[in-house]
């Protein structure tokens, strides 16, 4: 496939309605989780995005029928799944292959698996699979590749070392399937999290503490087939509220989840940034004070990503950017992964104040005039948070290595476009 570019025609302002995605974090899980099942799963709402469709092929490599029966409509009926030995070219273009192994475990008694791939922001560890793997009765052994074995799931009381969210959703999945009935302590509430629990228990699981963390699972239930619709993304909908007040555009964002948006308002809020709601629809009007809120006493603020329902760590590269637009002074922390601030120096090249501290902060003055420069996408977070300050820059961006944007956001520059931003992509759409 070849590389895709990005040309950006910046300083338009946009208006109208857009609606957010699927969310792809919890697409991802719940494709890989219908492979527990031997009845047909429908899934609605599924972001039509590189992440899902390398998903898809590994769920078909396994034995699985997967069926796109609309743009969005997703069938799969794992009726009888093999262990097979799983294609690493397809392993390395994604973190969430990880996410086969409990399904796979589950229904087969092993799975081997290459290492997981996925955007290159730090250190992502996986102990904390192989910690809840090993309390559920499985051996894991990790060599050139990771090996899972179990000739039955039991039950047990796991506490994770650190609420991460695949190992939150690997051991869910796993624990459904075990005997007996499993706690899962300190484990991750993410709404995508939710998201996944809430598509195991229509399926037929039996599962209490959804949202919050400790989640306890009764197993062994009986699972059938299910319609199940993918919540809205709400790291695409922080995404979009950025773009609405880095361009001082009014945007509608139709059925966006605004039950899962608190932090992220408030987040923004931080930076002058006020939304409205209506119904399930977030307004975000035009006429943004962009004023950063100083701490009491006239410190500098900080906004900083912790696990949720704070401020999502996903949305750390689009509040830089939008920070860059406003006025005053705030320290950005960035304390889960510790490359994923590096995009900064394209930001600085296009006439952004930052002073990068360390790996995981930043100093952010604004507001500055941006212009338009060639980057690079290192990430699907900071690729996104690039476009946002390319549409907004005066002059034009190129962005390569558009591929990364396109790993979490679907047909952006189509939908962008709609509402009056100029991209051109290259290649262009078939």
């Amino acid at each position: 496939m070849p590389p895709i570019q990005y040309i950006v025609e910046g300083g338009r302002r946009l208006s109208g309605t857009i609606e957010p995605s699927g969310n792809k974090n919890s697409a991802l899980p719940i494709i890989a989780a219908a492979l527990l099942t031997e009845h047909p799963v429908t899934l609605t709402n599924v972001p039509r995005i590189r992440d899902t469709e390398t998903l898809v092929e590994l769920c078909r490599s396994v034995g699985a029928a997967a069926e796109w029966t609309e743009r969005n409509t997703l069938q799969i009926h794992a009726k009888e799944i093999r262990a097979a030995d799983l294609d690493p070219a397809l392993c390395a273009r994604i973190r969430a292959s990880i996410l086969l192994a409990g399904p796979l475990l589950a229904r087969c008694g092993e799975v081997a698996l290459p290492p997981p791939g996925g955007d290159v922001i730090g250190r992502r560890r996986l102990d904390t699979h192989f910690l809840a793997f090993e309390q559920l009765g499985a051996t894991v052994t990790a060599t050139h590749r990771l090996e899972f074995r179990a000739s039955r799931l039991k039950g047990a009381d796991v506490f994770l070392d650190e609420p991460s969210v695949t190992a939150t959703e690997n051991a869910l999945v796993a624990a459904v399937a075990a005997r007996g009935t499993t706690y899962l302590r300190n484990a991750a509430s993410e709404p995508h999290v939710q998201d996944l629990a809430n598509f195991l228990v229509a399926l037929g699981a039996k599962i209490e503490g959804i949202g919050t963390n400790t989640i306890t699972v009764h197993g062994s239930a009986t699972l059938g087939g299910t319609t199940y619709a993918i919540q809205p993304d709400h790291i695409e909908v922080g995404s979009l509220i950025g773009l609405a007040a880095v361009t001082r555009s009014p945007l509608r964002i139709a059925r966006a989840g605004v039950e899962h948006l608190r932090s992220i308002r408030m987040g923004f809020e931080r930076l002058g940034i006020v939304c409205g709601i209506e119904g399930d629809d977030l307004v975000v009007p035009s006429n943004q004070t962009m004023k950063i809120q100083d701490d009491f006493g006239g410190h500098v603020p900080k906004l900083e990503d912790q696990p949720w329902p704070a401020f999502p760590a996903d949305l750390m590269s689009i509040a830089i950017v939008t920070a860059t637009q406003c006025d005053g002074v705030i320290l950005m922390h960035e304390k889960m992964f510790e490359s994923r601030m590096f995009f900064v120096d394209n930001l600085i090249a296009m006439g952004g104040r930052i002073v990068l501290c360390d790996p995981h902060r930043a100093i952010v003055a604004g507001p500055s005039r941006l212009r338009g420069a060639p980057m690079s996408s290192p990430d699907i977070r900071a690729g996104m948070a690039m476009l946002l300050a390319a549409v907004c820059a005066e002059g034009t961006s190129t962005i390569n290595n558009a591929d990364q944007i396109e790993r979490g956001y679907e047909r952006i520059e189509e939908r962008l476009n709609a509402l009056g931003a100029r991209i051109k992509r290259i290649p262009a759409r078939s």
